[in-house]
């Protein structure tokens, strides 16, 4: 029996994700979906994922390729690889033939474990969601600030009282 492992952070799960797993399972008989914990997340990439590791952990546990998931700890896929052992490791071809990708054969072909690399879906990634999701936020926030700003101004408008309250401050008024 081949074991195989797909790491991943798995983050709003999207078409690249299930496109990985069910390569990887088609290329191994009983597949194990590694799920990068948030804490290692945020040391690795800098930042913690939008969806927390139980719910990343559960989605990827109901995805029909999965035979086990395992929350992975540590950045160091060998040691990983000591704690639930498999035969084959599945990546991502955007880390073939890099440095990364290259040590990452060499620390595994000492343990008898194959790297195989599945083409990246290129039109999606959880980045590109990322950066989608900060603009509309950004987006709502500066509506927001700009239908309050209109609010002060009209009620300046109407009431001739100056604005005390909100975006312009007394004192900002004072040393106009």
């Amino acid at each position: 029996m081949i074991i195989g492992y797909a790491a991943g952070a798995y983050d709003m799960f999207h078409y690249g994700h299930l496109n990985i797993l069910r390569q990887a399972k088609e290329n191994c008989d009983y597949l194990i979906a590694g799920v990068v914990h948030d804490d290692v997340l945020e040391k690795t990439k800098g930042r913690r994922p939008v969806v927390p590791i139980e719910e990343r952990a559960a989605i990827v546990s109901h995805c029909d390729y999965v035979d086990e998931v395992h929350v992975e700890t540590t950045s160091d896929k060998l040691a990983t690889w000591s704690k639930k052992p498999f035969d084959v490791f599945f990546k991502g071809d955007d880390w073939k033939g890099t440095p990364k990708g290259e040590a990452l054969e060499r620390r595994f072909a000492e343990v008898g474990v194959r790297v195989h690399y599945f083409p990246y879906t290129q039109h999606t990634s959880s980045t590109k969601l990322r950066k989608v999701v900060n603009l509309l936020e950004a987006e709502h926030d500066a509506i927001e600030a700009l239908s309050r700003l209109m609010r002060l101004l009209e009620d300046e408008k109407t009431t001739g009282r100056v604005l005390r309250e909100g975006l312009i401050s007394a004192e900002s008024l004072e040393t106009v």
